[in-house]
């Protein structure tokens, strides 16, 4: 379990940097508060599984194919091509914003899929595979007030101050009725977005889908443009997947 655990702080290092891709083993060492021995071992057996590569030349490591090639089974796997990425394309084209896509882990939410907006030069730009804390933003409040409740009140006394969880329910609940969620500037600054939950042949929550845009130009008319399409996207996939809710 050792071995896996500091495979795992190296695949950390490598992947969360954002402004550097190939590290030494003396760096990796260091993030990692491991003897350059113990390093040189490690980095020997995950270069063996292709879990990272190494430039012959530099001596440099960095992210190796393996994950790409799991990651684009997985991604397969949730039928985005065939099923929901078409109406991400079609809602990103109805609205001109970036479209996103996310899954609810644990107490976290992973962003699976991203089309942004050609025509629009402005653009919110939220890294595929980043890790958002569930009770942050449009998305996951729409993921929680779809969910079990006993799972969703497991993330919720996880995530949330204890003082905060009544109003945070009370949020919760307009977001169940309305059918969909809003945040403004919550994330970042000047920007919002407005989500709606997915759900697959068995009416489970699978996901949601969100528009992200900038405020400072919105309209009422717009944000209500933003709204309508995104539900009706949001219950064609859902009914694509199988979903009897929207039937």
């Amino acid at each position: 379990m050792q071995t896996i655990d500091r495979a795992m702080q190296v695949i950390k290092v490598l992947a969360e940097s954002e402004t550097k891709k190939w590290f030494s083993i003396t760096d990796l060492s260091k993030e990692c508060d491991l003897p350059v021995s113990t390093m040189h071992r490690l980095l020997q057996s995950m270069i063996k599984h292709r879990l990272i590569q190494q430039d012959p030349n530099l001596k440099l490591y960095s992210m190796g194919y393996t994950w790409m090639e799991y990651g684009l089974q997985m991604y397969d796997s949730f039928d985005f091509v065939g099923l929901i990425r078409p109406e991400m394309e079609k809602l990103m084209h109805e609205v001109e914003e970036s479209v996103y896509f996310s899954k609810p882990i644990g107490s976290e939410a992973l962003i699976i899929e991203r089309i942004d907006c050609p025509q629009n030069p402005i653009r919110i730009y939220d890294q595929l595979g980043i890790r958002i804390p569930m009770h942050i933003g449009a998305a996951n409040k729409a993921m929680l007030a779809h969910m079990h409740t006993d799972e969703a009140l497991k993330i919720i006394n996880e995530l949330v101050p204890k003082e905060e969880i009544e109003s945070f329910l009370q949020i919760l609940d307009t977001i169940r009725h309305k059918g969909y969620g809003e945040s403004h500037g919550e994330k970042t600054k000047g920007t919002s977005s407005v989500a709606a939950p997915i759900f697959n042949h068995s009416n489970e929550l699978i996901g949601s889908i969100s528009i992200g845009y900038v405020t400072f130009n919105q309209t009422e008319e717009k944000q209500q443009l933003l709204i309508e399409n995104l539900i009706q996207a949001s219950m064609r996939i859902s009914a694509k997947l199988g979903s009897s809710l929207y039937r």
